[in-house]
């Protein structure tokens, strides 16, 4: 059985000092106005002052968690109901034995102690207060919750969007390692080179990019240009072209967020392919979006391997958690050619 945990307040003292004490001067000086008895609004106020916040406090901090937040409202009430009793015999008693034999002056006749009246309008004047105090208070706390749940909201989608990036990460480099494995054992002439491309790579991710959401779009490209080099050691007969159709500076992108694409084709077009092409497109649409292609040839095998891999589920979960819905990634078959194609909101920060 879960437990109702109490309502946590953390409003500071001084702001509950502030509240009280202009309450109490807004209703000195009113009924002090109003009878013309500034001496007899003092004393009187003092003393209801000093049920009124007990009472709030009582409510707020005892009854509300104890009785309210574990839907015990009959209870609440009751012990509501003996809370105004007690409030109501001691204003009665320090008023008729500090300030007048007469409880109720503000009326328009003498009244007796526990009069029907006197007892409704101090109970009804009690809640007013209770009500409103609680209110505020509540309303208070209500706004400082959701803006830690709002912080809470942001910090969890940022350990998300790293943990995605950091998935994606070793997911390149284990499939740079497998090629340069494969290199080595024929002793290839390039395993240099693939090492001196994948330190680049390593530069990139470990340096150029570390803690930043955006990365200069002619970064990433050389990123690209790197691992496609890497690529095309492993894939003798692929051919890339990469065709530019904008002035891509200044325009900045999510880090290793293109990637997973390249890797796709040549993952899945390099499979029983003698010569593979890949074309990628790149331009900007209207200078607000970034129009990313990529069109690879295929051959289609029966044999080919159907495990799929996280590159590109990782992009789609990465492109939700930064554009929600403000992106469009699609893909389509024509002939023996596969095409993706990214559409992106671009950010020209600095």
């Amino acid at each position: 059985m879960t437990k109702v945990k109490d309502i946590k307040f953390d409003i500071k003292i001084q702001n509950h000092l502030w509240f009280w004490g202009l309450y109490f001067l807004l209703n000195f000086f009113r009924w002090g106005a109003y009878f013309n008895d500034y001496e007899y609004s003092f004393k009187s106020n003092l003393i209801e002052f000093m049920l009124h916040i007990p009472l709030v406090y009582f409510n707020l901090f005892v009854l509300v968690p104890r009785l309210v937040l574990k839907s015990k409202y009959l209870q609440y009430s009751l012990a509501l109901l003996a809370s105004l009793g007690c409030v109501y015999i001691l204003k009665t008693g320090l008023t008729y034995y500090i300030i007048s034999k007469n409880i109720w002056p503000e009326a328009n006749r003498d009244y007796q102690p526990f009069e029907i009246n006197h007892i409704l309008a101090v109970c009804i004047g009690e809640l007013y207060v209770l009500a409103m105090a609680s209110s505020i208070y509540l309303m208070l706390t209500w706004l400082k919750e959701r803006e830690r749940n709002r912080i809470l909201t942001e910090n969890q989608y940022k350990i998300k969007l790293e943990y995605l990036k950091t998935q994606i990460q070793p997911h390149f480099f284990f499939n740079t390692l497998n090629n340069l494995y494969a290199l080595s054992l024929e002793d290839s002439e390039k395993v240099p080179d693939v090492i001196i491309k994948l330190s680049l790579l390593m530069e990139y991710v470990l340096y150029d990019i570390e803690g930043t959401k955006l990365t200069p779009l002619l970064k990433e490209f050389d990123y690209i240009q790197n691992y496609i080099e890497i690529e095309k050691l492993r894939f003798e007969n692929a051919t890339v072209f990469i065709n530019l159709e904008s002035n891509i500076d200044n325009i900045n992108v999510p880090p290793l967020l293109l990637i997973s694409l390249i890797e796709n084709a040549f993952k899945h077009g390099g499979i029983n392919n003698k010569e593979l092409c890949i074309k990628i497109n790149c331009k900007i649409i209207n200078n607000k979006t970034l129009d990313f292609e990529i069109i690879n040839n295929f051959v289609l095998s029966q044999n080919e391997n159907s495990k799929r891999g996280i590159g590109l589920t990782n992009t789609k979960e990465r492109l939700q958690l930064l554009y929600k819905n403000n992106y469009q990634l699609s893909h389509q078959i024509k002939f023996n050619f596969y095409i993706i194609r990214l559409q992106i909101p671009i950010s020209n920060e600095d």
